[in-house]
């Protein structure tokens, strides 16, 4: 069966958004002279925790317990390859590699941390004598073998339930050709056919009659590796310029692309391995080392980590990273890189992960006149090289580790540019839904617009090249970074509309804090446009504070100025004047916005304190 695929592509573009290392700490390296290395796996017993290392000359086990100081416990040997796969069932390692006669080791691990080790090599009955790659279906107890000597490099099945030292074959699915690799949980096997570019989705309820579900066709058509979440799967191709890709695959019968992502676009650089763990796909991409991916909202990955082992190279090539293992744990990460860089030498890499959201901007962009999406709109988050661009539908889905406020274009050759301004927070979905007017349909020719202070009031000025049609200019205002805006008043046109027309607008006694302008132009015929944002910020003498919405039922956005830079703490307490476990403290230059968790509160009045290190203020709260 071949399954439809639709592509529903909403990419994230991060141009050189990280230099080298970001929110991932080195902790040691381990060089094992004269053997390279290839993939890595991980096991944790008795407190101790261990990196299971394929290198050329067998299984190495080192004790990573302390991050800072790992420990080569032993290394037990095995055919000499420079492919080494290994996965764990129960308190034994399975072993494959490329070596003919290496088969299938088994190393019971119950040993450690000692260095006695039981192990052998079997074929189950199966006359294997060797495999690419092998996954474990840890629910159901069984071991699938990839790219072995067996019918064509498709995958074999051992049974590990009776006596997991001595699994015993039980069959092979026969109608689907060579797999690299794959994933299989609960029996339902996502294989990776590499030449031909391919994910089949198997059902394995029956080991001698497997069940053929759905394929289709990866974005670089070179499946090398799958990783199941939910009912998102992850795929990568193991090509020059490739995607770390996700798909929806609720519905097998219409496969979707959520979204696709690259971490240095344009190098040539090739991505590996990947492994999901709450929600992040912790990925190795050879010379670029391995990346954190926020993938929690699967159509819009974000990179929020990033650590470089090869930082003498770079680009197209199989040299750097081949793997790496997120779920020890104390959260520790081990990576393998092949080897160091103008060495033989291979390399264990131990490091500690800082797992952070990314922020998310989501939105649709329609024609102002006629309503209809707008496909291929260049949306640029300004000073943060955050960019994407909408689909068919006028969706676009971009997302970014840096959080603030920033201004986003919005533009497409046609069609006038919008600036907007946004908050964007870690963890959380901000919305921007935008209509452009096409080039030509507004009866006025904005050529600037300023704002400027003369004590506490605003003073705004703009100028127009023309003006046909024109009824006016409404003024606006807001204080709480655009989410509302306030009339404050109305400008009439100047002269006969065909010269060039200067207009001042004063704003009296505004109140500390940051303000936001914007005008409304407004032509006769009903039709309105508006202008881009200018903000101009008041500073106060004494700490001030708002709340909004108040009430509220998830969130809440609390407002902090004060005269200068500072740190400010601020407490929610209950009725009973407890608090409630909800502290934070920020720095205010001059004022900030601080998103309210409040999902967690039940409903009712509580007191938000918000103090500094001479005054305090506090505000009533109500949770709905």
């Amino acid at each position: 069966m071949r399954t439809a695929l639709t592509l529903l592509l909403f990419v994230t573009v991060l141009s050189a958004a990280f230099s080298q290392n970001v929110n991932v700490t080195h902790n040691a390296t381990m060089t094992f002279n004269g053997q390279t290395l290839a993939n890595i796996w991980g096991y944790a017993a008795g407190g101790n925790e261990y990196a299971l290392v394929g290198a050329h000359n067998g299984l190495i086990i080192v004790n990573v317990t302390d991050p800072n100081n790992p420990q080569q416990i032993v290394q037990i040997p095995g055919v000499g390859s420079d492919w080494r796969e290994i996965k764990t069932y129960s308190h034994y390692a399975y072993v494959v590699s490329e070596g003919f006669g290496s088969k299938i080791q088994i190393v019971d691990l119950d040993g450690l941390p000692g260095s006695n080790l039981t192990y052998h090599t079997v074929d189950g009955g199966s006359a294997i004598q060797r495999g690419h790659a092998l996954h474990i279906d840890e629910v159901k107890g069984y071991l699938y073998v990839y790219g072995s000597n067996l019918n064509g490099g498709r995958p074999q099945v051992y049974n590990l339930n009776s006596d997991p030292y001595n699994p015993t074959y039980v069959g092979f699915v026969n109608f689907i050709g060579y797999v690299h690799d794959g994933y299989v949980d609960n029996d339902r096997l996502y294989s990776a056919h590499i030449y031909a570019g391919q994910v089949a989705i198997v059902n394995m309820t029956s080991k001698t009659n497997p069940v053929l579900l759905a394929t289709f066709n990866t974005t670089s058509n070179f499946t090398h590796n799958t990783w199941l979440s939910g009912n998102t799967l992850f795929t990568t191709d193991e090509v020059s310029n490739s995607y770390l890709t996700a798909y929806d695959i609720s519905n097998l019968g219409n496969i979707t692309v959520l979204d696709k992502i690259q971490i240095t676009p344009g190098s040539g650089s090739i991505v590996h391995n990947t492994h999901i763990i709450n929600d992040y796909a912790v990925t190795s991409w050879y010379k670029d080392g391995f990346a954190i991916i926020d993938v929690a909202r699967p159509a819009n990955m974000v990179e929020v980590g990033r650590y470089d082992t090869y930082p003498g190279g770079s680009g197209n090539g199989f040299e750097g990273c081949w793997g790496v293992y997120p779920y020890l744990p104390s959260g520790t990460i081990v990576a393998s890189n092949i080897e160091a860089q103008n060495t033989s030498n291979g390399e264990l890499w131990v490091l500690t992960p800082n797992y952070v959201r990314g922020c998310y901007l989501e939105g649709t962009v329609t024609d102002a006149i006629t309503g209809f999406p707008l496909n291929a709109v260049d949306i640029q988050v300004l000073s943060a090289t955050t960019s994407g661009r909408t689909d068919a539908l006028g969706l676009y889905k971009i997302g970014q580790l840096q959080n603030g406020a920033f201004t986003v274009r919005i533009s497409k050759t046609g069609y006038i540019t919008q600036e907007h301004l946004v908050s964007l927070d870690n963890g959380v979905l901000t919305l921007l839904d935008v209509a452009l007017l096409p080039q030509g349909s507004l009866p006025v020719e904005l050529t600037r617009f300023e704002a400027r202070l003369d004590g506490n009031d605003a003073v705004l000025t703009w100028e127009t090249a023309s003006e046909i049609n024109n009824a006016g200019f409404e003024l606006q205002q807001s204080s709480n970074a655009g989410n509302d805006w306030q009339v404050r008043g109305f400008v009439l046109p100047q002269g006969d509309g065909t010269m060039p027309a200067h207009y001042t607008y004063r704003i009296p006694d505004l109140k500390p804090g940051t303000h936001f302008f914007r005008l409304r132009q407004k032509d006769r015929d009903g039709k309105s446009s508006f202008s881009p944002i200018r903000s101009l910020v008041v500073y106060s003498e004494r700490l001030q504070a708002a709340l909004w919405p108040n009430p509220a039922a998830g969130q809440s956005t609390l407002h902090v100025v004060a005269g200068r830079s500072e740190r400010v703490h601020v407490e929610i307490w209950n009725a009973n004047q407890q608090p409630t476990g909800i502290s934070l403290s920020v720095e205010v230059d001059p004022d900030a916005q601080v998103p309210l968790d409040l999902a967690a509160l039940p409903a009712g009045i509580y007191t938000v304190r918000v103090w500094d290190a001479t005054e305090q203020t506090q505000l009533r709260l109500v949770k709905q």
